[in-house]
């Protein structure tokens, strides 16, 4: 809070630097900037002249063409206004709109590990709510604000000029305004910091509790966290209430202070008008004057801490594309067919960043053919999901070696080698829009003839022509209106349509009814087909088809070999999973 409070200098530069695709905008909102000043002060000037040089001697001609040339001013000073305000609106539109685009590219690019720690609310709200604030540097913050300190400058300068005692009658109470200014700058900062933890906490609230809607309202807890809402929610308002209780403070005050230096003025600008110190239009242009020097000043102590609420946003976001956590992309190998051979050798990876105490993978090694089928079993945590993760390159392993082919996984372009391997997950991730845009992933080199082609293969193209629309039947969020085996079938026409050479099901049965489990079986077979695959077993009748099975346990390798032969061995632990898991499946398949 304390290093908050001071004005980062090299952060603002940083975020200026972000002008430069539109330097020609921003020297034009520059030059606006400097002219719209001096015109605007130009405008009492006039009518001062006016009242002593034309009214008073009753030079209705002169009155005239001069009425007529502050109407010309005026309609000027509109004009260019309006392209200052517009413009400078447009430059932190135009900036926000590019770097959002910087920001989610760059969130795709990171590694799973960053996501495995960062909430998706924290992601959300940089790329959307914290770019949004920077845009309050250019529409209401550095431009605005210089501004209106031209403009201040530019009055004080032709009060000055034309009655330098009067002025500092009219900033005798100056003083006043610019102790209330800082007070109210610092009351409104603290009252910004507590209104943003709170939407903070509100949202984190919401998402959480939305998202498991279905578990309040199993175990009936609507009520609770009704209250508990109500808490959050009267923290947030009563936040926002001292907010406005500064406005509600500052304004007048202003006003009272504007109030007193124009008395101040009328009572000395009459003074020396009785004793011809002061001519009629300076007292008449001088109430002008006071109005355009205190109205930027009310307005800049919000404006600067909106300037500072924008760079801690601007500093966040820096923050996350600073973030260099991800999977180095150097490799260059780009097959664009893979035989299908992979080995690990003596392989240790962890999450953490200390992998001799974390290790979720310890020193595996295992090899598998063209063409063959693995599948992985063990109990929970034993690092079956991690090594499909590592064949992906979504982490990379602290020691050992992961090769397809005979070529080490760096040396491999990862976009190429994830285009040639398909992952079915066993939670299956269906976004917002037809069923068609969800198998191709709106890649324009899938038709939908590709799409129907394969949907038949696998058994799902009867349920999919059922469903209103057929194919361009419109999936709500995850996939919510459809049944876990009917997603299940879609993901699989996915992976499909992509005609990947290795492939790997995650536990894609764990959650399917025996009935849909048979569709599904048959959907796996002509899958692996001709493909080397990787399977994570839950089932028996997933792995029934397998050349070979890995039997993990705490992140190291305790069998490998054919169904059979595992099952041989009366103290291994194979055997000791078949028949706690599997017995039941086998009596009912057989």
């Amino acid at each position: 809070m304390a290093e908050q409070q001071k004005f980062n200098f090299s952060l603002f530069r940083r975020v200026m630097l972000l002008l430069r695709p539109y330097k020609g905008t921003f020297f034009l909102t520059a030059f606006l900037t400097v002219v719209l000043a001096p015109l605007a002060v130009l405008r009492p000037k006039l009518l001062q002249v006016m009242v002593d040089d034309y009214i008073t001697p009753g030079d209705m001609s002169g009155m005239l063409f001069l009425a007529c040339a502050i109407l010309g001013l005026l309609m000027l000073e509109v004009v260019l206004r309006y392209f200052f305000l517009y413009h400078s609106d447009w430059l932190g539109q135009a900036i926000i709109k590019d770097l959002r685009v910087k920001v989610f590219n760059h969130v795709n690019s990171l590694s799973l590990k960053y996501f495995d720690k960062t909430p998706i609310g924290q992601s959300t709200t940089r790329t959307i709510n914290d770019i949004e604030s920077i845009n309050t540097i250019f529409s209401e913050g550095s431009i605005t604000i210089l501004a209106d300190l031209f403009t201040i400058f530019a009055v004080l300068v032709v009060m000055f000029i034309t009655s330098w005692k009067l002025t500092l009658v009219v900033l005798s109470v100056f003083p006043l305004l610019v102790w209330g200014s800082i007070k109210f700058k610092e009351s409104v900062r603290k009252s910004y910091e507590r209104v943003r933890n709170h939407i903070a906490t509100m949202n984190a609230f919401l998402q959480e509790r939305i998202s498991g809607m279905r578990i309040l309202q199993i175990f009936n807890a609507e009520a609770s966290e009704s209250e508990k809402f109500k808490q959050i929610n009267r923290d947030y308002t009563g936040a926002n209430l001292r907010a406005i209780f500064a406005y509600a403070i500052f304004f007048p005050v202003v006003d009272i202070i504007s109030a007193l230096s124009l008395g101040l003025m009328v009572w000395y600008g009459a003074k020396g008008v009785l004793s011809s110190e002061v001519t009629i239009g300076i007292l008449v242009s001088f109430p002008l004057y006071i109005a355009m020097l205190y109205r930027p000043i009310r307005m800049l102590a919000d404006k600067f801490n909106n300037l500072q609420m924008g760079l801690i946003a601007a500093e966040r976001v820096f923050k996350l594309l600073g973030n260099t956590e991800r999977v180095e992309n150097r490799g260059e190998y780009a097959p664009n067919k893979l035989n299908g051979q992979v080995a690990f050798d003596n392989v240790w990876f962890s999450y953490s960043d200390e992998p001799d105490k974390d290790s979720v993978l310890k020193g595996v090694s295992f090899n598998i053919q063209p063409g063959e089928t693995l599948a992985i079993v063990g109990s929970t945590g034993s690092g079956k999901t991690t090594i499909i993760s590592l064949l992906n390159r979504f982490y990379d392993i602290q020691k050992g070696q992961i090769q397809i082919d005979n070529h080490d996984l760096k040396e491999f372009d990862v976009f190429a080698l994830r285009r040639r391997v398909a992952v079915v997950l066993q939670d299956v991730f269906l976004f917002s829009g037809s069923v068609l845009e969800n198998i191709t992933l709106r890649d324009s080199e899938i038709t939908e003839e590709q799409v129907i082609s394969a949907a038949k293969m696998i058994g799902a193209h009867s349920f999919i022509k059922k469903l209103p629309g057929g194919y361009n039947y419109q999936v709500m969020e995850r996939g919510a209106t459809l049944s876990m085996g009917q997603r299940q079938l879609i993901s699989f026409v996915r992976a499909l349509v992509f005609n990947p050479d290795v492939l790997i099901l995650d536990e894609a049965t764990s959650s399917i009814d025996p009935e849909s489990e048979r569709i599904i079986q048959h959907a796996i077979e002509k899958l692996i087909a001709r493909r080397t695959s990787i399977i994570i077993a839950h089932r028996l009748s997933t792995i029934r088809h397998a050349d070979n099975i890995l039997v993990l346990d705490k992140g190291e390798v305790l069998e490998f070999g054919p169904h059979n032969q595992l099952l041989e061995n009366e103290n291994g632990k194979y055997r000791e999973l078949y028949e706690k898991q599997f017995l039941q499946a086998t009596s009912e398949l057989s």
